[in-house]
C-alpha cells in the first residue's frame, strides 16, 4: 500500500496526541562499500508519551524490510502492524518505548541515504538528504517538522572511513570481532525535526580549523570542518569557506542577538547532490558544483558565499525554532534567502550582493509568479507531495523579495 503522502489533518491529529522524547540510532553500514549490497540494517529505539493511554497512532517507515518491532516489551506481528510505509502502534501506554529492527535502501536519488562510487578513484562517500520527509528512508520516526526528538546517533563503518553527525563524537569502538570496523557514538542532540538529521561517512577529505567569535554575542570557540571527496582536494578552497563561516557566525550571533546554538560547523561538499544546500544542524550540506575545479570568478564566490550564510541563517531560523507545519516553509526560506544577501553584503563584503538579488533572485520571482503555479507566499500545504512541490520561487525569492 501507499501511504506515504501524510497529510496535515494526520499530522496534527499525531502530534496532539504524542510527545517524542528520544530516539536511539544505530545504522551499520559495514558493508557499504560492496555495491551488492542494495541495503543496510538498522536498530532504533523511540521513547515517546502519549496522553490518552489506550490510543492508537503510527510511526513512519519507507524500508527495505523489517525483522522485529517490540512496543512495551511486547513482540509485534509484523502482518498485522506493518502498513507499507506506516507501521501501527495500538493499545499505547503513557510512556511508551518502541525497538525496531529493519534494514534501510540505499539512495542512488538523494533522497535518504545517498550512496556514491567516484569513477575516478573507486573510494566510497555516502551522506543524507531528508527535507522534507525522506528521513524515514533511514530509520523509523515520526515524520513531521513538530514532533522534535533528541537523537542519539551511532554508526558502525570502516575504522578508516570519516564518520559525522550533528552531534559531537563522543568515542569510537572498535569490533571485537573484526578491528578493521569500528562503531562511532555520538553525543545527544538538541531537540530538533527528523528531517535536519544528518549522516555522513565515507574516505572523505578533511580540513578542519576552531572558530574564535569576534562578535559580542557569541558560543565561544567552535570546531569547523570543511569535507570534499579526495579527487576534489587540489581544487578545495576551505580557507576561503572557512573565513565566510566565520564571518557569518559573527555578524548572526550579534544581528540576531543569540549565541549560535550548536557545539560545532561542519560542512560537507558532497557528489550528486540533488539540491543547493540543506542546513542540517552540525553538519550542513552542500553539492560540490561549489568546489570550483576550474578556479572561481566573483560572481562564483558570491554565489557560494550566498549559499553558506543562507543556511547559517537556518541555524537560528529553522533549526532552533521550527515551523509546526509545511505551510509556514516560507518562514524559514524566505527569511534565509534574504539572510543570504544580507550576509555576502554586510558580512563578506559583496558590494553587488543586493543587485545580484535583483537581476537573479527578484527575477526568479517574476518568472515564477506568471505562471499558472503560482501561489501566495504563505501557502496550502494540505499533505507531504505538496509540500515537495513548494521549494520554488515563491516560496525563496518572492518571500525574500517582500
Amino acid at each position: 500500500m501507499n501511504n506515504e503522502n501524510l497529510s496535515r489533518e494526520e499530522a496534527a491529529e499525531r502530534s496532539a496526541l504524542i510527545s517524542v522524547d528520544s530516539y536511539d540510532v544505530h545504522v551499520d553500514l559495514t558493508n557499504a562499500k560492496d555495491p551488492e549490497f542494495e541495503s543496510y540494517p538498522t536498530a532504533t529505539t523511540v521513547r515517546f508519551s502519549c496522553n490518552t493511554p489506550g490510543a492508537e497512532t503510527f510511526i513512519d517507515y519507507i524500508h527495505h524490510s523489517i525483522d522485529s518491532i517490540k512496543l512495551n516489551g511486547v513482540e509485534l506481528k509484523l502482518d498485522e502492524v506493518v502498513d507499507g510505509a506506516r507501521i501501527r502502534l495500538a493499545n499505547l501506554k503513557a510512556e511508551n518505548v518502541l525497538t525496531i529492527h529493519g534494514r534501510s535502501y540505499y539512495s542512488r536519488s538523494g533522497e535518504g541515504l545517498h550512496r556514491y562510487f567516484d569513477p575516478s578513484d573507486g573510494r566510497v562517500y555516502l551522506y543524507t538528504q531528508y527535507e522534507p520527509s525522506d528521513c524515514r528512508r533511514v530509520f523509523p520516526n515520526f515524520e513531521q517538522p513538530d514532533l522534535k526528538a533528541v537523537f542519539n546517533f551511532r554508526i558502525t563503518a570502516p575504522k578508516d572511513w570519516v564518520v559525522s553527525s550533528n552531534a559531537v563524537l563522543e568515542s569510537q569502538v572498535t569490533d571485537p570481532s573484526d578491528d578493521s570496523i569500528s562503531k562511532r557514538v555520538f553525543a545527544p542532540t538538541a531537540k530538533i525535526s527528523t528531517y535536519i538529521t544528518a549522516i555522513l561517512a565515507g574516505e572523505y577529505f578533511t580540513a578542519t580549523t576552531t572558530y574564535k567569535p569576534k562578535s559580542k554575542v557569541n558560543s565561544g570557540d567552535i570546531p569547523l570542518v570543511a569535507y570534499c571527496r579526495q579527487s576534489l582536494k587540489p581544487h578545495f578552497d576551505y580557507d576561503h569557506i572557512f573565513k565566510v563561516t566565520e564571518n557569518g557566525l559573527d555578524f548572526f550571533q550579534d544581528l540576531f542577538d543569540y549565541p549560535y546554538p550548536y557545539p560545532k560547523y561542519e560542512q560537507a561538499f558532497v557528489p550528486e547532490y540533488n539540491i543547493g544546500a540543506m542546513e542540517n544542524p552540525g553538519l550542513v550540506t552542500f553539492t560540490e558544483d561549489y568546489i570550483f575545479v576550474s578556479g572561481a570568478t566573483e560572481d562564483d564566490l558570491e554565489g557560494r558565499t550566498n549559499t553558506i550564510c543562507h543556511e547559517m541563517a537556518h541555524m537560528w531560523f529553522g533549526d532552533l525554532v521550527t515551523m509546526k507545519w509545511w505551510d509556514d516553509l516560507w518562514l524559514k526560506e524566505s527569511f534565509a534567502d534574504f539572510m543570504g544577501t544580507l550576509g555576502a553584503k554586510e558580512a563578506n563584503h559583496f558590494e553587488d550582493a543586493w543587485v545580484t538579488f535583483a537581476n537573479n533572485r527578484k527575477a526568479w520571482a517574476y518568472m515564477q509568479d506568471q505562471l499558472p503555479t503560482t501561489h501566495p507566499i504563505v501557502a496550502d500545504i494540505p499533505h507531504l507531495e505538496a509540500a515537495a512541490q513548494n521549494f520554488d520561487g515563491i516560496t525563496y525569492a518572492k518571500g525574500a523579495s517582500v
